[in-house]
């Protein structure tokens, strides 16, 4: 599901549970809105809040680390890519299709990752994607070394490419990372009854209302970020593309 959207229901769920709470007061017997019940009430909410902040603290910082991680992992493909193109220049002017091969693939792979669509990301990872890599790995296999620092050269190009296959695999997995669904709605459900006993105990005006709705509004908002962050490579926050985009300028160089 679209993260807008989940966000849109976090939302309504929230704000909507606030303007229930409001209802409720309304139409309680008044012995229900004694002190004393307020107190319990209120000791009660502020268990499930401190739930609640401490599960929204921990998948933020859960999101963050998978951003930071899959950024990190582009930042050095990007390195490898270059170190892999500076050794097969080294090798000879035989590698000339090799490098030429590597560039038309990283340049798809580029753009396939700038346009933020989900459904051509995800093709990174077929049948078709899988199969022109192992076609490079193959011809770069095919050459011939014609001396000793032409056999170190090929093998030290077949563990960079190794090396950046491994870590292209780890951030395609970390692609579809997501909240599990059945902490989402416990989450959400936390969330409506802290707002719920808001409403319940606060007067129903314009200024009362318009900070609920702040409120829900942020707190959404911040599921929303929690889910962007967990898929880095599509969506509206993404990892930023700078060190491939540079990478592949000075590809065949």
């Amino acid at each position: 599901m679209n993260h807008l959207v989940i966000a849109l229901i976090v939302f309504g769920c929230v704000f909507g549970s606030s303007l229930v709470g409001m209802w409720a007061r309304a139409i309680l017997p008044p012995h229900h809105l004694s002190d004393q019940s307020i107190n319990v009430v209120k000791m009660a909410t502020g268990l499930i809040a401190t739930m609640a902040a401490l599960v929204l603290g921990l998948l933020v910082s859960s999101a963050k680390g998978t951003f930071d991680t899959t950024s990190a992992e582009l930042v050095q493909n990007s390195a490898s890519v270059i170190h892999l193109d500076r050794v097969l220049a080294k090798y000879g002017p035989e590698t000339r299709e090799v490098r030429g091969l590597l560039k038309s693939i990283y340049a798809e792979k580029v753009q396939i990752l700038g346009s933020g669509d989900a459904a051509l990301v995800g093709r990174l990872g077929d049948a078709e994607a899988v199969a022109k890599l192992e076609d490079f790995q193959r011809t770069l296999e095919a050459l011939a070394p014609r001396d000793d620092q032409q056999r170190q050269l090929k093998a030290q190009a077949l563990q960079i490419l190794d090396t950046a296959f491994a870590a292209r695999w780890l951030a395609l997995l970390q692609m579809k990372s997501t909240i599990p669904v059945s902490l989402l709605i416990v989450l959400v459900l936390w969330l409506s009854i802290v707002f719920g006993t808001f409403g319940m105990f606060a007067d129903r005006n314009g200024t009362i209302i318009a900070a609920l709705m702040l409120c829900a509004l942020s707190t959404s908002g911040a599921i929303f970020l929690i889910e962007e962050m967990s898929t880095p490579l599509n969506g509206m926050v993404t990892v930023s593309l700078a060190p491939m985009r540079d990478a592949l300028a000075h590809l065949g160089q």
